[in-house]
């Protein structure tokens, strides 16, 4: 069953306001541009979709505790996905590029995420849409890429402190409770 987190954007908690740039949808108002530098004759830039793929990452020991990765913000393990690649297969790829882990990936769980930015080149509108999925590591070693500064392996509750956006913290904490119900049943 496909599940939808929450609708086109997700302001993270601290209200920011949100622009109208022509395909119905609000993007961040810090990404905006004004329309007065804008040339009269040019033509708005085409609307670009992404589609990325990625995972909860948890591991079980004492306490059950999930990796976060740090760019711009604290999020999970996730990157595009390649031609020809099955979901799964890129949120495998991503997760051990990302962070040096092989996972495994726990069956029926798929989340799906969209939201919109502009790319920074161009300023082009981009509609992204993000499949996770739930997975397991045996070892916390992990070695992050060049494109994060940070990781750490944290509680449920550390996370939902840490990531920003809502939409990724309703996925958080259906992982849990799914990780946390199938313990109760062993």
């Amino acid at each position: 069953m496909l599940g939808t987190a929450t609708g086109a954007y997700d302001a993270p908690r601290q209200k920011r306001s949100c622009s109208f740039f022509g395909y119905n949808d609000a993007v961040p108002a810090k990404t905006t541009r004004s329309v007065k530098n804008k040339p009269a004759n040019s033509a708005k830039p085409k609307l670009v979709l992404e589609k990325s793929a990625g995972a909860v990452v948890f591991h079980r020991g004492k306490d059950i505790e999930y990796l976060l990765l740090r760019a711009n913000h604290w999020e999970f393990p996730k990157g595009l996905i390649d031609a020809h690649e099955r979901e799964e297969d890129a949120a495998l790829r991503e997760v051990r590029e990302e962070t040096g882990l092989a996972i495994s990936l726990v069956s029926n769980f798929r989340e799906t995420i969209q939201y919109f930015y502009r790319h920074k080149h161009d300023g082009a509108p981009v509609k992204k849409q993000v499949i996770y999925f739930l997975g397991e590591a045996k070892s916390r070693a992990h070695k992050i890429s060049w494109e994060h500064q940070d990781a750490r392996w944290v509680t449920c509750a550390q996370a939902l402190e840490l990531i920003e956006y809502e939409n990724a913290r309703a996925i958080l904490q259906k992982a849990h409770q799914r990780i946390t119900h199938e313990n109760s049943l062993h």
